[in-house]
């Protein structure tokens, strides 16, 4: 979802992310992720010139886009894509937007890559993103 925002923003009213890998130049450093780059590609090598930079959401910010409100979920136990992705595209687009782009964040202290550590937080973490698509999509966000 992280990509849909930065590359086709005009298409969504409302975007939930979670737990999501966001900075696809680091990605390889945090966790699990040395074990992807044979699917994503290596961004120390130049693969991050050749195709990488192109679908990394944190590098593709755009401070003069209109970004629809976005909710980004995260475990802090995650073991696989560390939550510093989301903290930092959180971070990223408020200080780009200015207050003009609704960024939403809330990380979950336990759970791992679901976000969630029993069915009682999953179905937590689903109604909130629910109750924010809900009711940014029905009150309307006007840019």
């Amino acid at each position: 979802m992280g990509n849909m925002l930065v590359m086709r923003p005009d298409l969504f009213g409302a975007i939930a992310c979670a737990v999501p890998l966001l900075d696809m130049k680091r990605y390889h450093l945090l966790l699990a992720g040395a074990s992807w780059m044979a699917e994503y590609g290596d961004p120390s090598s130049d693969d991050w010139a050749k195709f990488l930079h192109k679908y990394s959401p944190y590098h593709n910010i755009d401070a003069n886009a209109e970004y629809p409100p976005i909710l980004f979920t995260t475990s802090t136990r995650d073991d696989r894509v560390h939550p510093g992705h989301a903290r930092k595209m959180v971070k990223k687009l408020t200080d780009l937007g200015k207050g003009l782009w609704p960024v939403h964040y809330y990380e979950n202290i336990e759970g791992g890559h679901g976000g969630a550590a029993d069915a009682k937080q999953q179905a937590f973490m689903t109604a909130l993103a629910y109750d924010f698509l809900w009711d940014t999509l029905s009150k309307g966000f006007s840019k």
